[in-house]
C-alpha cells in the first residue's frame, strides 16, 4: 500500500529550496553543526580497524531481514504476544493514527510524553492526536525545542539543527521556561529550564509513546538508542506504554544487535557507545508499564520492498550520517525535502514509499557525488538508487524525444562526429555575439538556463587538434 502522512511533500524541492537558500542564517547554522558532527564522526570511525567489515555485516543482516521479512514479522508477533504485549498492524499512516488515538482514549489520558520517534512523525501522529483532543509533549530536548517553535524537524538525529543557541533562548522565553534573571542563551541553563519542564509531565503522565531502533523477532524485544535519558523516562514511568515501529526495524537475534550497537552510535553521534540502551520484551508484573501495545506500520514500505534496486533504502538505521556529508542538504536544510525523512536517505526513501507527487523531484537533489554512500554504515548505494529512480521516473514528452534522438546520435561513431561538426558550426556566429556560454534560451530550453549557463560546443573538438598538431 502506497505511504501516506509527513512523507509527501507539499512543493517540489526546486521551488522549496529556493525559499531555504536565501536563509543566510539557516545556511551558518547547518554548515557549524553538520561539521562538527562529521568531523567527531570521523574520529570515532577511525578507530575501529575493522570498520569495514562491520559495514559489510549490518548490510548483510538488513539484506536477510528484507529476503524474509513476512517470516520475522510473524515470529516478532508471536514473541512478543507471549510476552505480554498486545500487537497492531497498520497499512498507512491514517489507520496507525486511529489505532493509536483509540488506545490513547481507550485509557483515558488526556496528555502522552514522547521518545523520539521517526515513526510517529512520519504518520502524523501529534496532529492526530490533537484534533482527538490529547495534548502530545515532546521529551527530547531538540524535539522539545521544535515543538515549541511551532515548527517542523529538519534533521532526522537532530531536529532543530537549524537553530542556534540565541534562538533557542528567545523560544523558551516565548514559551515561559525562562524567568526574567534566567533568560540566557548558556546551553546547560537552557538544558535545565528544559528538565524542570519535562519532570512534571514525566511524572504526571499516564501514556508513554515511542518508536524504537530495532525489534527483535527470536525474543519480541524492542530496542531504544538514546543520549538523554527520557527515553527511559518515557519506558518505564507511564501506567501504559505505545510504541509505533516500521516493519523494517526487525532484527532476527540479540546477536545481531551486537553490530548495530557498534555502527549507530559511532555513525549518528560521533560517540563510541550511546549513554542509554533500553530494550524491554512485553509485560513485567510489577515493574514498568503494565499495558504494553505495538503498532507495526507499513505506510509503503512493501512497495518500497518490491524495488529490487530501491528496497536497499529500508536497511537505513535513521543515523543521519549521509546528511551531514551532503553539499546540498548543508545548503538548503531538512525542510525543502518536505518530508520526514531529509538529506540524501529522504531523496530515495520518501518518493518509494509515497509513489510520487511532488516527491518526483527528491531523486534531482543531489549532486552524486557519492560522499553519503561512503559515510552509510550500512552501506546503501545512494547514488545508484537515486540514477535508478531517475531512470524510471516519468520525464516529458519532449525530454524523452530529445533522449531517443542523442541516444540514435551516439551510437555510431560517424552520426556523433557529423552532429558536433554540425553544432560547432551553428555556435559559430552564437559565439561571436555572446562569448563562449549562453545564459539565457528561449522557451521551452529557458528551463535549462534557469539555473545554469549552457556552455556552447568547443570550436575545435579534441580529435581535429590533434590530428592538426601531430598529424
Amino acid at each position: 500500500m502506497t505511504g501516506t502522512g509527513n512523507i509527501v511533500a507539499r512543493l517540489p524541492f526546486p521551488v522549496a529550496a529556493r525559499k531555504e537558500l536565501a536563509d543566510t542564517q539557516l545556511r551558518a547554522n547547518l554548515r557549524r553543526a553538520t561539521h562538527t558532527i562529521r568531523d567527531k564522526r570521523l574520529r570515532v570511525v577511525g578507530e575501529v580497524p575493522d570498520w569495514e567489515e562491520l559495514r559489510v555485516a549490518g548490510a548483510a543482516i538488513k539484506d536477510d531481514v528484507l529476503a524474509r521479512l513476512p517470516e520475522l514479522l510473524e515470529r516478532f508477533e508471536a514473541a512478543a504476544t507471549a510476552a505480554g504485549a498486545t500487537v497492531h498492524w497498520a497499512r498507512d499512516a491514517a489507520e496507525a493514527c486511529t489505532v493509536v488515538t483509540d488506545l490513547v482514549r481507550r485509557s483515558g489520558a488526556t496528555e502522552v510524553v514522547k521518545v523520539k520517534s521517526m515513526a510517529t512523525q512520519e504518520i502524523g501522529l501529534n496532529e492526530a492526536l490533537e484534533a482527538a483532543g490529547i495534548e502530545a509533549v515532546e521529551t527530547d530536548l531538540a524535539e522539545l525545542i521544535v515543538q515549541l517553535a511551532g515548527d517542523t524537524p529538519s534533521h532526522i538525529l537532530v531536529p532543530a539543527i537549524h537553530y542556534n543557541r540565541t534562538q533557542i533562548r528567545d523560544i523558551f522565553d516565548r514559551n515561559g521556561l525562562l524567568s526574567d534573571r534566567a533568560r540566557t542563551d548558556d546551553p546547560p541553563a537552557l538544558a535545565e529550564a528544559a528538565r524542570r519542564h519535562l519532570r512534571a509531565k514525566f511524572l504526571s503522565a499516564k501514556v508513554g509513546i515511542s518508536g524504537a531502533n530495532f525489534a527483535v523477532a527470536d525474543s519480541g524485544t524492542l530496542v531504544v538508542v538514546e543520549s538523554e535519558g527520557n527515553g527511559r523516562m518515557c519506558l518505564t514511568l507511564p501506567e501504559t506504554l505505545i510504541s509505533v515501529v516500521g516493519i523494517e526495524k526487525i532484527v532476527p537475534t540479540f546477536r545481531d544487535l551486537e553490530v548495530f550497537l557498534q555502527l549507530l552510535p559511532r555513525s549518528s553521534t560521533g560517540e563510541r557507545m550511546n549513554p542509554y540502551t533500553s530494550l524491554w520484551t512485553g509485560v513485567t508484573p510489577g515493574d514498568g508499564p503494565q499495558t504494553v501495545h505495538i503498532v507495526l506500520v507499513d505506510n509503503g514500505r512493501t512497495d518500497t520492498l518490491a524495488d529490487e534496486v530501491g528496497r536497499q533504502a529500508l536497511r537505513c538505521i535513521r543515523c543521519s550520517a549521509c546528511l551531514n556529508v551532503c553539499p546540498v542538504y548543508e545548503r538548503v536544510g531538512g525542510h525543502a525535502y518536505g518530508s520526514v525523512y531529509p538529506g540524501p536517505i529522504g531523496a530515495i526513501l520518501s518518493p518509494q514509499m509515497s509513489g510520487g507527487g511532488a516527491n518526483r523531484t527528491l531523486p534531482y537533489a543531489s549532486t552524486l557525488c557519492g560522499a553519503c554512500f561512503d559515510a552509510c554504515p550500512v552501506r546503501i548505494n545512494i547514488p545508484e538508487v537515486l540514477v535508478h529512480l531517475r531512470q524510471i521516473g516519468k520525464h516529458p514528452p519532449a525530454e524523452r524525444a530529445a533522449m531517443r534522438a542523442l541516444s540514435w546520435t551516439m551510437r555510431d561513431r560517424r552520426r556523433y562526429a557529423a552532429a558536433l561538426r554540425l553544432a560547432r558550426r551553428s555556435a559559430a556566429p552564437v559565439r561571436w555575439l555572446a562569448g563562449d556560454r549562453i545564459r539565457h534560451l528561449p522557451w521551452p530550453l529557458s528551463a535549462w538556463t534557469r539555473f545554469r549557463d549552457a556552455p556552447l560546443p568547443a570550436p575545435e573538438s579534441f580529435r581535429d587538434w590533434w590530428t592538426r598538431a601531430h598529424g
